[in-house]
């Protein structure tokens, strides 16, 4: 997925002297404005943790091509709205909305400032200066919950789910496919924070979840506290977002995480050299946009092995998470044969059989 776009930049450099008068050196282009704006605190783990680790790698690899900045903690809707407006009032040429909820007010920005590129998290709809970019989490979902249907005693996982949006309703669907196909009576008992940062609720719906027989905690939620419950209580851990091993070394089986510098700077470079289009990106496992990595060394061989046998098969196309039979937990047919497309997997709105909650309405 990730295309070579390299820029030559000539800059002159030399100087002309006349009797004791010297003209400096043409001066290099002014480097480009990227801006981040995060959703939660970046802290030490999380969504706003690994899109910064993201814009740090932008920052190393475009040197002095590039100035980065970030703003964390901002709400969607009118403050996204205002912090995105003023970055690109401020000299930003390339802004990057990292939070589901600021697609609206990043196309209210986008056409407002149409110099101006912006580059939206997770949505569903463009503009000549608005491009959408995401990773298919639910590949790595799928392997994270096979691996709890493999390391499960009581076949009980609990999910900590943010808000009820396509791509958390594609993770929990694919952990519960990836943790019946190792235990086929497996059961995801599901509690919705409606908040993507809320410690306190993370870990109260986790430890509820414990009390309702869950031996395997997993969550689409931005803070450690869901980990750090697991740990407190000795349940297992499939962490989302980072690597969670520094507050549940114990708890910890593996981490769905996603990665992002290679792309930022992609973008980057296309904005220097004036070839960026709005093309949405939608990259998976074999894009190395997400990951299942930091396995505990626990972990059987015979484990680690069937696992990554089932990478390479999500990897290579020869398997798909969401492939039929595909039956909702009402009982319903959802599919019969073949494989879910990619509008039906962008617009998911349903549970598979297997889990206990529903999708609420927002």
């Amino acid at each position: 997925m990730h295309k070579n776009l390299r820029r030559a930049f000539g800059v002159l450099v030399g100087a002309a002297a006349t009797a004791a008068t010297f003209i400096p050196a043409a001066a290099a282009a002014a480097p480009l404005q990227a801006c981040f704006v995060y959703v939660s605190p970046v802290g030490q783990a999380g969504w706003s943790y690994q899109h910064d680790l993201g814009r740090q790698a932008l920052a190393r690899t475009l040197g002095d091509q590039v100035q980065t900045r970030f703003v964390e903690g901002v709400a969607e809707g009118a403050d996204s709205e205002r912090v995105m407006r003023d970055l690109a009032a401020q000299g930003c040429g390339l802004v990057f909305a990292t939070s589901f909820g600021y697609l609206e007010p990043a196309l209210r920005v986008a056409a407002e400032f149409p110099a101006v590129k912006f580059e939206h998290a997770g949505g569903y709809k463009t503009a000549a200066n608005l491009n959408t970019y995401n990773a298919r989490y639910y590949e790595a979902r799928w392997l994270a919950g096979w691996l709890a249907g493999k390391q499960s005693k009581t076949g009980v996982a609990g999910y900590v789910a943010g808000f009820p949006v396509p791509e958390v309703v594609q993770g929990i669907n694919a952990f519960t496919l990836g943790m019946r196909a190792a235990n086929p009576r497996a059961e995801v008992k599901l509690i919705w924070l409606n908040a993507w940062f809320d410690p306190t609720r993370e870990r109260e719906a986790a430890l509820t979840l414990i009390g309702q027989g869950a031996d395997v905690l997993t969550n689409h939620s931005g803070s450690p506290a869901v980990a750090q419950a697991g740990e407190e209580k000795g349940v297992m851990l499939l962490a989302y977002q980072s690597d969670m091993a520094r507050f549940a070394p114990r708890a910890q089986l593996a981490a769905v995480t996603h990665h992002w510098g290679a792309y930022y700077t992609q973008v980057a470079r296309a904005v220097i050299a004036g070839s960026w289009k709005p093309q949405p990106v939608w990259g998976g496992l074999k894009d190395g946009l997400v990951q299942l990595s930091a396995l505990n060394a626990s972990l059987p061989t015979a484990v680690r092995a069937e696992l990554a046998r089932r990478q390479q098969a999500l990897v290579d196309g020869r398997a798909q998470p969401f492939a039929a039979p595909l039956v909702d937990n009402t009982g319903r047919s959802r599919l019969a044969a073949g494989a879910l497309d990619d509008q039906a997997i962008a617009s998911m709105d349903w549970l598979v059989q297997g889990v206990t909650g529903n999708v609420p309405t927002r």
